[in-house]
């Protein structure tokens, strides 16, 4: 599969894993990043992966940094909109920085980072869009109501965008990863960890590499009569 593939929040936890599955598979890959200088050095040590740092939720830097990344390695094939971020609260007691920052990351980011390939995309008639929500975006979650909004509008952006491009060879799919194994899990209690992985038929937490072999899939030259779909990979916890 040598093609360009660029993934949001592509250097931790989920991102990661699809960075360098992508990048086994053939791709020329390259990886966002917003603050861990870290995890993006050590991905491209490792990986020889291509890094690049701006804020999704920033359409200028978008703008700049889609350019950037075209520019180095070639007009981008595959998007994948992994980037996402929670600031967990009661609704009644949520104020309104932490709903606009959760909205304008993971909603916002599907315009301001769609918005730059798709034209080109429609005219190479060729191109691979998946979007990351949540099972929480499925079936809605107590304390994030605004993380269940912006996944759950993954899901509409999703269809209305396969709609608009099938007839273009684009394909348009969104994925629904259950609670996996990442860092984003290390500071839950240990009796709500419990509690969760007792809640999954599978009787594990998921893997990011569960996650990274779809959206490899999905972004294969043979999955082009699969579009407007969302995978759930949740171990069975919710079935939609």
């Amino acid at each position: 599969m040598e093609r360009t593939a660029l993934v949001t929040g592509g250097t931790r936890g989920l991102g990661l894993a699809i960075s360098t599955a992508l990048c086994a598979a053939g791709c020329r890959v390259a990886a966002t990043y917003h603050r861990d200088e870290q995890a993006a050095q050590a991905l491209g040590e490792r990986h020889g992966i291509a890094v690049f740092q701006w804020d999704v939720g920033d359409e200028a830097a978008c703008v700049r940094g889609v350019a950037a990344v075209q520019a180095q390695l070639g007009p981008v094939d595959v998007l994948v909109n992994n980037a996402g971020i929670t600031a967990d609260s009661m609704f009644h007691k949520m104020r309104a920085d932490q709903w606009n920052a959760v909205l304008q990351t993971n909603l916002g980011s599907m315009f301001n980072m769609t918005r730059q390939v798709i034209e080109g995309m429609r005219e190479r008639r060729y191109g691979r869009i998946v979007n990351i929500s949540s099972v929480n975006g499925r079936k809605g979650q107590a304390g994030q109501a605004n993380y269940a909004a912006a996944k759950a509008g993954i899901l509409g952006f999703t269809k209305a965008l396969a709609l608009e491009n099938a007839s273009r060879n684009v394909t348009v799919n969104a994925i629904a990863p259950g609670y996996c194994d990442t860092a984003m899990m290390a500071g839950i209690r240990p009796e709500i960890l419990e509690a969760i992985v007792a809640s999954i038929p599978a009787g594990r937490l998921g893997t990011p590499g569960d996650v990274a072999r779809m959206v490899t899939f999905l972004a294969d030259e043979a999955a082009g009569f699969i579009t407007g779909a969302t995978f759930d990979v949740n171990g069975g916890q919710y079935l939609a």
